[in-house]
């Protein structure tokens, strides 16, 4: 039985006119694949069909309906396991035969074995999913979290993500001054390159205080997720 439905999020992107529908070009069964990515990270989570119905339903609702072709009938996402993605965006390609859903996805699983994404296997042996998946790719701030947050769980001899984590906030801290004061130098100069790598360095290190601390690069993306479009400040 399909879970009912639940109103849009009001915070959620504006969706698209119905009427792009007509533009779609779907195959000789009535459909068209669609790409499911996270409204964050950008990372890939699974890929579905949708029909016309299904494409309607997620635009009506807020939340993503597909169309299963093993049971040949509508599929409310979440409905049962409360998985449920929320539709953020949707586009579709310069083809228009393979849809792009920007979703928040609740609960953070996507893949039926319980696994973050459907693409954790990149092996000749293909893995069983589950929690302890590999992530899927994701954009770079987001890797190269992932890869601090590695040192601080795995420590290696010589890092110096490690040598940083051991010092605590004293040395942590003092290196995001430091880098923030290069960082200003390089603005006033100008110079495009060195602005780039300052920034870069800014950004390394504040997410090595935020590793020491706890906290996760994806509750930062949250806060600015949460700030696009709130009224402007005076």
């Amino acid at each position: 039985m399909q879970a009912s439905f639940h109103p849009p999020d009001p915070a959620a992107a504006a969706l698209p006119d119905p009427g792009f529908i007509d533009q779609l070009r779907f195959n000789e069964a009535g459909l068209i694949p669609a790409v499911a990515q996270d409204w964050l990270d950008g990372a890939v989570l699974m890929v579905a069909w949708m029909n016309r119905e299904a494409i309607e339903r997620s635009l009506a609702s807020g939340e993503v309906h597909y169309w299963s072709r093993s049971r040949r009938e509508l599929w409310h996402k979440g409905a049962t396991s409360g998985h449920i993605q929320q539709l953020r965006g949707l586009r579709y390609d310069c083809d228009a035969d393979v849809l792009l859903l920007t979703i928040e996805q609740r609960g953070d699983v996507a893949c039926h074995t319980g696994a973050r994404s459907c693409f954790y296997d990149d092996g000749p042996v293909p893995g069983a999913g589950g929690a302890a998946a590999p992530p899927p790719p994701a954009d770079v701030c987001t890797e190269l979290m992932r890869v601090i947050e590695g040192r601080r769980d795995r420590p290696e001899p010589g890092s110096y993500t490690n040598r940083l984590l051991e010092g605590g906030d004293n040395r942590i801290l003092k290196k995001i001054g430091e880098e923030s004061a290069e960082f200003v130098m390089a603005c006033k100069d100008g110079d495009g390159a060195e602005i780039a790598g300052e920034a870069a360095d800014i950004l390394f290190h504040m997410q090595v205080a935020l590793a020491h601390h706890g906290v996760s690069w994806r509750q930062v993306q949250q806060v600015l997720a949460a700030r696009r479009g709130a009224p402007r400040r005076g």
